[in-house]
């Protein structure tokens, strides 16, 4: 095999409660063609600016190569791109991901998932986005020792997800600059107990439950600084139906759940507010990354 097709699903991660341990991936997609060629790496389908070896798909596909001791010769071609850049959907995870599955397959596929899963991991520093853009489903991970470890979940399909895009960025740095250093004890616990019982609480479809436990006192109210009018786009949120409004990622992606879907309705509630928000529904990706 010389070329390769891949799709990888957009991602959100903590769903309240779960900050850095919890992922989850969406029907929305990147989509790049991987070809072996002669020499160098070459770039198409691109912006300028991502059109070099610091693009994160052939940091990642390089890795890869790295690690089987073959030669790094590749022409990545971006296919698709439908997953938003810096609005907490899990851009930069396609890439990785991407990157890692083509040439582990187009090298034999000598590296087992889970080999790729750390390779990935290592790269983007985390695993919470990473294992959903991999796997698919709900993502419980974890690092032991720099090697990561997830276990996935399946989600109810009575749960319906929402995300509210605005028009602006934020940067995964820069929210994190808005955590405290320590956590209070009782906060703490609080999220841990929550985080417990989150994976029982989508997969049966409880939104009592789901309203528990997608509840957050580490790190979304300190983010929260960074987005404009987000009050008052979660409170037409809930007005439409929903049972828990969360920070994707980082963000600036809002995460709504509900028994039903509420993008149409809310969309009509939102669309005087300032920083063009827009609300659409998103379905549970359970396969993760594979050929398309």
């Amino acid at each position: 095999m010389d070329k390769i097709r891949l799709r990888v699903p957009a991602t959100s991660a903590n769903l309240g409660s779960g900050f850095d341990c919890l992922g989850i991936a969406f029907q929305k997609y990147n989509v790049f063609e991987f070809e072996k060629i002669e020499k160098g790496a070459v770039f198409e389908g691109c912006d300028r600016k991502y059109a070099n070896v610091n693009n994160l798909s052939y940091v990642s596909y390089k890795a890869v190569c790295d690690r089987l001791r073959v030669p790094c010769n590749v022409k990545i071609t971006t296919i698709e791109i439908d997953v938003p850049v810096s609005r907490g959907l899990g851009s930069s995870a396609t890439l990785i991901v991407a990157g890692a599955v083509a040439a582990n397959a187009l090298n034999g596929d000598r590296l087992t998932k889970e080999q790729i899963f750390a390779i990935c991991t290592e790269i983007e520093g985390h695993p919470d986005n990473i294992a959903p853009a991999l796997y698919g489903g709900l993502c419980a991970s974890v690092l032991i020792d720099s090697t990561p470890f997830t276990v996935k979940h399946h989600v109810s399909e009575d749960v319906y997800f929402t995300a509210i895009v605005p028009s602006f960025e934020v940067r995964t740095r820069e929210a994190r600059h808005t955590l405290p250093r320590y956590v209070a004890h009782n906060d703490a616990v609080f999220n841990l107990s929550r985080t417990a019982i989150l994976p029982h609480a989508f997969e049966s479809g409880n939104f009592q439950l789901i309203k528990i436990a997608t509840q957050d006192r580490i790190h979304e109210k300190y983010k929260k600084q960074l987005f404009r009018n987000v009050s008052e786009v979660e409170a037409r949120a809930y007005e439409c139906g929903a049972t828990s409004f969360m920070i994707s990622g980082a963000g600036s992606t809002c995460l709504c759940v509900s028994d039903r879907p509420i993008a149409e309705e809310l969309n009509k509630k939102i669309k005087s507010l300032e920083n063009n928000w827009k609300a659409f529904s998103l379905s549970v990706d359970s396969e993760g990354a594979k050929e398309a």
